[in-house]
């Protein structure tokens, strides 16, 4: 079956979604299709890749496993382990219209506290793994590496390690490093090196400790609004610290959307122009601006809020996530992002592959 708008076309593919259900557990709070149908647009048809999707190393985990540190936290997840069998996870893609992920390692499995012979150990057991993976599915895999930004050499040395040595396309880190914001001038080196090498940094969260006192009870609160708290907190902290003054060329990606930055962008502005705004930030220019320096990806569930973030940010600001295999995933990634009336051909192919083509130097 294909259905037409336009020169866009989008077609039913072999797997039908209803008749072959993905092996995941669904959410009911993600958007739902029959089928997954592959986009093509005046004939050719639209590659979709992924850059939010997790896995694990269960050989690092043995490194730490009996470490007092980690004593009653969740080190790895169900999902995450029926994932490592990389033919159930080429099942879940395809399930969700996906044709490349780009893999990064859960942040249950960034360990700050870790001293750094142990780090350099797990970064490099895990980083091996991510170079093995892809080496072995190249055409649906490429990664993003990890690094101990608790030893900011150590993860200068990783990330060139990774980048120029394992193919790794650029890295992700959580949205604080231990108790330090991002922002933190020891991380200067690292922040130098990213641009220097043209990696992309993935900024994920670790929920919102400060707050997990007012987390506690029902909903989920430390993920639902802890999670996006994080990130937001993160990327303030590098535009108004002068992060991405210092370093104009860096490529930044904030997960779930950059939390709640696009959506109260006006008032960050309005701060900027007060005569009464505390301790001034060290930002050169209006802090709307910098949305065109940051990448955001399209983890924001509803219709209207993914069109409200391609209002804020654009076309060329946004690519494709999924938080694959999280519960919290969403599922149909393509379905949401058609959801939102009056895409163009040229928006749809930047967010489903384009962007993302240039951030990560994917030929595909």
């Amino acid at each position: 079956m294909t259905t037409r708008d336009n020169n866009i076309e989008f077609v039913s593919c072999d797997l039908c979604y209803m008749a072959n259900k993905p092996a995941f557990k669904k959410n009911p709070s993600t958007l739902e299709s029959q089928t997954p149908l592959p986009i093509v647009i005046n004939g050719k048809k639209i590659q979709t890749i992924d850059v939010h999707a997790h896995c694990q190393v269960s050989e690092a985990l043995e490194l730490v496993k009996n470490r007092p540190e980690v004593k009653g936290q969740t080190l790895a997840g169900a999902d995450f382990a029926r994932v490592e069998s990389i033919p159930s996870r080429l099942k879940d893609m395809d399930a969700m219209g996906i044709d490349m992920q780009a893999l990064s390692i859960t942040v249950f499995q960034h360990f700050h506290w870790a001293e750094k012979d142990l780090a350099a150990e797990i970064i490099r057991i895990q980083n091996e793994k991510l170079a093995e993976i892809c080496g072995q599915y190249p055409d649906r895999f490429i990664a993003l590496g990890t690094v101990s930004l608790q030893h900011p050499n150590l993860a200068v040395n990783q990330l060139e390690h990774s980048v120029k040595n394992l193919d790794h396309r650029g890295v992700m880190i959580t949205a604080t490093i231990g108790e330090d914001e991002l922002s933190n001038p020891k991380f200067n080196p690292f922040w130098a090196k990213a641009e220097e090498l043209n990696a992309l940094v993935f900024i994920h969260p670790r929920h919102f400790k400060v707050a997990a006192q007012r987390f506690k009870g029902r909903g989920f609160l430390s993920n639902i609004i802890g999670n996006p708290l994080d990130t937001t907190v993160a990327l303030a902290h590098l535009i108004y610290e002068g992060v991405l003054d210092q370093y104009p060329d860096l490529k930044i990606l904030g997960a779930h959307g950059g939390g709640l930055l696009p959506s109260y962008i006006g008032r960050y502005d309005h701060g900027h122009n007060s005569n009464d705004r505390g301790g001034c930030g060290l930002e050169k220019k209006k802090p709307s601006e910098y949305l065109k320096q940051i990448y955001f990806d399209t983890l924001v569930y509803g219709t209207e809020n993914l069109k409200h973030l391609l209002n804020e940010c654009g076309s060329s600001q946004l690519v494709l996530g999924t938080d694959h295999p999280a519960g919290m995933a969403n599922i149909n990634p393509i379905a949401h992002l058609l959801s939102v009336d009056g895409l163009t051909e040229e928006d749809i192919e930047a967010i489903c592959n384009g962007n993302l083509k240039k951030l990560l130097k994917i030929d595909i």
